[in-house]
This record gives C-alpha cells, sequence and structure tokens, in this order.
C-alpha cells in the first residue's frame, strides 16, 4: 500500500469485529532469554488442542471467523473496532542511524524524521524463530510503574511487546541467485566526506561477498542517469564490477528520477526467473532536478513492483539526508531503508545483511492485534504511523503488507492500562498474516497474553533486551516530543498512535490533552541515559552503549 493510501486508510473506520475460531495450541515461552516471570504465549495456525488460546482462523469467505472462549460459548473478543491495531511490518531502521549521526554532529534530529518502530527495530530482541520459513510470534508484558523516578503518568499502565521473528539464512549459503542493480547517487552533495567514498568501500567490500552465480548492474546518476556497468554475472566479471565501482566520480545536480527510471529499467532488463529481483538505491535523496516530486517516482517503482516483482532496499548516506522521500519510496518498493554514517555501520549494511538477506521470508506481512474489550480500559501503538492498514483489510491478499528477510525481528510495543486491578483475564491475542513468497500461500500464526503476565515491573524486572527496546521507544517518543511537541494537543484514543496528527485522524477525539508524543512512563532524557549506561554495563553490548551516549547527548542538547 502507498503512502496516501495508508493514511487514508488509518482514518476510515474499521467494519466488523475480530472474532477467532478454533481454540489453538498453546506454548508457554519467555520473549527472550531471561524474561523471567515475563511470559508470552506463542500460537499456532494449526487448529486443535484444549488450551485457552484464540488464535484468530483463516476465514473461507474472506469475512471475520468466530472465537470460542474458555466456556465453549462464541463471544466477541473486540465488539468495538477502538479494539483493534492492524499494520504492516516494517524492518527499516534508517531513522535511528540518522538521529545517531545529527547527535554526534551537535544538532536534535527533526522531529519528523524521528520513526519509534527504527528505534525499537534496531535492536536485537532474540525472539524464538520459527523452525521452517514463516514468522514466529512471542507477546510479553511488563508494568511501568513501581517506584520513585519510574518516569511520569505511569499509574496503572503497562508495556506489551508484540515480537516477530523469521528464520535466520541458512549457513550452507543455499538461497535463490541474487539479481541487484545498484542505483548510486554522483551528484555534487555526495562529494562530503562520507557520502561516495563510503558509498565505494561499501560496495567493494559487498561485491567480494557475492556468489558466483549472483549478478550485479550500476546506474549512476547526477542531473542525467548513465548505466556504468550493465547486468554482470559475478563469476565472471567480479572485477568489471570492482573497477567500475573505483571509478565513480561526483559532480551534477540530483536528478534522483532519472536514476529511477534507469535503474529500474536496466533490473526489468536484466531480472532473472527464481531470482531475488532488487533494486538498491544509495543516496542523500536530496532530489533537485528532473522531476522532483514523490508521486510520479513513487508510480514508477510501484509498476515495476506489480509487473515483475522486483523489491527496493533504500540506503541513507550524508549529513544532510531526505529521508521522508527515501521512506515513502521504499515503501512503494515493497523494501525497507537503512541510514550509513560510517565504515561499521556500513559494513553492517553491505557485508553482514545484505549479501544474507536477499532471500525473502514473507511478502505483504501484516499484523493485528486484537485487545479484550472485558479487560483492557485503553492501549497505544508506539510508532507506525504510516504503516496503518485498515483492520478489514488484514486478510485482503490485495493490500500490500511489508516484505520480511531471513533473519529478521519486528517488534510492536504498546502502552496498555487495564480495567480495575487488572490481576486477571486475557489482554490481546497478536496475529500475523503473510504471503508465501514463492506460491503466494496465505500463512497465519497468533499469540496471546494475559494479565498475569503483567505483574512483573519493566525496569529491573524484565528481561534486558525488552527494557533496551523500552529506552529506544521512550528516546524517540522524547525526540518526537522535542520543542514541546510537533504534532499538536490531544489525547489518543484505542488504536491510535501518540503521533496522529490531530483533527481528521483515527485517534483524534477533539478534547484537548497532554503533548503529542508524551507516552505513560516518559522520564527526563537524563535519567533514560542513566537506565540505558546500567543497560550497556551488564549487557556489554556495543549498540547499547551506543544507545546509552546517544540518549545522554541529546540530553545536553535539550538543557
Amino acid at each position: 500500500m502507498g503512502y496516501q493510501e495508508r493514511t487514508r486508510a488509518r482514518g476510515r473506520r474499521m467494519r466488523g469485529s475480530l472474532v477467532a475460531g478454533a481454540l489453538a495450541a498453546v506454548m508457554l515461552v519467555s520473549g527472550c532469554s531471561g524474561a523471567g516471570d515475563n511470559s508470552a504465549n506463542r500460537g499456532s495456525d494449526k487448529r486443535g488442542g484444549s488450551g485457552p488460546g484464540p488464535a484468530p482462523a483463516q476465514p473461507t469467505d474472506g469475512g471475520p471467523a468466530p472465537e470460542s472462549g474458555q466456556d465453549g460459548a462464541e463471544r466477541d473478543i473486540a465488539p468495538s473496532p477502538d479494539y483493534l491495531s492492524t499494520f504492516a511490518l516494517d524492518v527499516d531502521t534508517a531513522s535511528y542511524g540518522y538521529a545517531r549521526r545529527s547527535l554526534s554532529e551537535g544538532r536534535l534530529p527533526e522531529p519528523s524524521t524521528v520513526r519509534a518502530e527504527e528505534f525499537v527495530n534496531s535492536f536485537r530482541q532474540g525472539y524464538p524463530q520459527p523452525k521452517g520459513n514463516g514468522i514466529s510470534v512471542s507477546v510479553d508484558g511488563a508494568r511501568l510503574g513501581g517506584g520513585e523516578g519510574e518516569g511520569k503518568g505511569e499509574g496503572d499502565w503497562s508495556l506489551v511487546r508484540v515480537g516477530l521473528a523469521t528464520k535466520s539464512a541458512s549457513k550452507s549459503g543455499a538461497r535463490p541467485p541474487a539479481v541487484l542493480t545498484f542505483v548510486i547517487d554522483v551528484s555534487g552533495s555526495m562529494a562530503e566526506p562520507g557520502r561516495l567514498d563510503l558509498v565505494r568501500r561499501s560496495l567493494k567490500t559487498m561485491t567480494g561477498q557475492l556468489r558466483r552465480d549472483d549478478s550485479v548492474a550500476l546506474v549512476t546518476f547526477d542531473d542525467k542517469a548513465r548505466t556504468v556497468l550493465p547486468m554482470t554475472r559475478i563469476g565472471s566479471g567480479r572485477d568489471e564490477v570492482q573497477r567500475a565501482i573505483r571509478e565513480l566520480e561526483t559532480g551534477g545536480s540530483t536528478n534522483l528520477d532519472a536514476g529511477v527510471r534507469t535503474g529500474y529499467g536496466q533490473a526489468v532488463d536484466g531480472r532473472r526467473p527464481g531470482a531475488t529481483n532488487r533494486v538498491v538505491i544509495l543516496s542523500d535523496a536530496l532530489a533537485n532536478t528532473g522531476e522532483t516530486h514523490a508521486d510520479a517516482i513513487l508510480e514508477r517503482i510501484g509498476k515495476a513492483r506489480k509487473r515483475h516483482g522486483i523489491t527496493l532496499f533504500g540506503v541513507g548516506v550524508g549529513s544532510q539526508y531526505g529521508d521522508a522521500l527515501m521512506e515513502r519510496l521504499t515503501n512503494k518498493g515493497d523494501g525497507h531503508t537503512a541510514y550509513v554514517a560510517d565504515d561499521e555501520s556500513a559494513r553492517k549494511v553491505f557485508v553482514e545483511q545484505l549479501p544474507t538477506n536477499v532471500e525473502l521470508r514473507a511478502r505483504d506481512a501484516k499484523a493485528q492485534v486484537a485487545f479484550d474489550p472485558e479487560t483492557v480500559e485503553e492501549f497505544r501503538l508506539i510508532g507506525y504511523d504510516n504503516r496503518r492498514v485498515a483492520d478489514e483489510d488484514f486478510r485482503d491478499d490485495r493490500v500490500d503488507g511489508g516484505e520480511v528477510g531471513p533473519g529478521h525481528t519486528v517488534t510492536a510495543l504498546y502502552a496498555v492500562r487495564l480495567k480495575g486491578k487488572g490481576g486477571d483475564g486475557h489482554v490481546a491475542t497478536a496475529t500475523v498474516r503473510w504471503l508465501d513468497p514463492r506460491t503466494r500461500a496465505p500463512h497465519e500464526e497468533s499469540a496471546r497474553i494475559e494479565a498475569g503476565a503483567l505483574d512483573g515491573r519493566l525496569w529491573g524486572g524484565a528481561d534486558r533486551r525488552f527494557q533496551v527496546a523500552a529506552v529506544a521507544a521512550y528516546f524517540a517518543d522524547a525526540l518526537r516530543s522535542a520543542g514541546g511537541g510537533s504534532g499538536g494537543s490531544y489525547q489518543p484514543k484505542n488504536g491510535g498512535s501518540v503521533y496522529d496528527e490531530g483533527p481528521g485522524s483515527s485517534a483524534y477525539d477533539g478534547e484537548p490533552g497532554p503533548p503529542s508524543g508524551s507516552l505513560p512512563g516518559a522520564m527526563p532524557l537524563k535519567r533514560l541515559a542513566d537506565r540505558a549506561s546500567d543497560l550497556a554495563d551488564a549487557s556489554d553490548e556495543r549498540e547499547v552503549r551506543q544507545l546509552a551516549d546517544a540518549v545522554r547527548q541529546a540530553s545536553k542538547l535539550r538543557d
């Protein structure tokens, strides 16, 4: 689904209620290693068993399916549309990388470039992987309150983590051949240190990792687009590919439209049946000549995806970066984005991720979380603002979702407030639906969480990776709120995001409330940095230390 379609979908009312089918076999697992009592239930779309966990069934007529309660009687798990939350999966991480780059240069990132889900998904969560292709589902949670300095407004709120994971790539290297068309920005703005020079080094290293049956084409663009290397098989042309990379030079304006047109032309001409055909755009995405309006570029990308199955991977570079444009391009191209600021992040993207993740595990993947209105008073999805899908489109396989490769994890965090004392009862059922990349057959997996799983404290009690995800979410929340809030003042209703933009959004209730982006349990950045530092000391992980440093730098800039 394109950006405009998703925006319209957010405002549509959800029709009907989600009801689940036959009882699913349920296995109690922890959300991650060391999760303690913060347990998650994993379900399956395989029917049968006697456990109480409902797994929403695939309906035969395209409509919702019934759910059996513990007493065997059918009941509605979500009689009100306000108790459903549906979104396309997103594995992007560019927003967090760009924020770190901005902070390292002594400036806060623009609030509009901060996407909470990309902060959260930048950190490994250790979810259990499925045995075969497909996606596993885990759900756990913890209380936000419980002590001095825990954050403002936590009250009886909890944080619920929905975790999705795919199986890692095979160590044997068994995967379809990769047919990659690199569309490289060589405009004058790419002459800045850390742009084209970084791209050259990264591509040179990456081509050494590709297999002999992989193929590569190189297209460059400044004010014009040029094919500097037609589709070339690595086995006989590795030296030729690396020579073309060494000879890349900058100059001219940024005609991104010309690069997209020429690049996709090469990708279509060089595509191979049975291979993974992908376009990789490397740019600061600061289009300033030719067709600069995004819709025309998006149309070309969308046609290539629909007709030829060519997906898009966007890699952003540069201290000034067209984040919004790159995000829209990759959304339309059923791909994802990453941002590289230095050799370390470039190696992670080009050497560790791209060669192994050219294969897809799932197409058009969507998640739907059904909260139980008998137990839940209110909930808020953190992030995924431009990935929302209308609830009635969850099982409409004509509606685009997200593409997920091997070894990916996706995390969705919800702030949830239970009714009463919240001692027991069913809280939510999370279901993920995807299409098999080869057969396009639909599959579903589900998991559920009960109120008892929310008894433990988040800070100092929950699984350490859960706490890291929470720090990342609160960090994004604080940056989005920089300068007193970027989206107006209102209180989101159920299903709404804390970042929706006021009247016209399905989340807006028309009443004044706290500033946009103020989550239950929010705390000063200095306190959040201390929490991140404690987690970094305990885990000894470089990525967590970098998060702590970024939060502390933001705190200094805000003071």
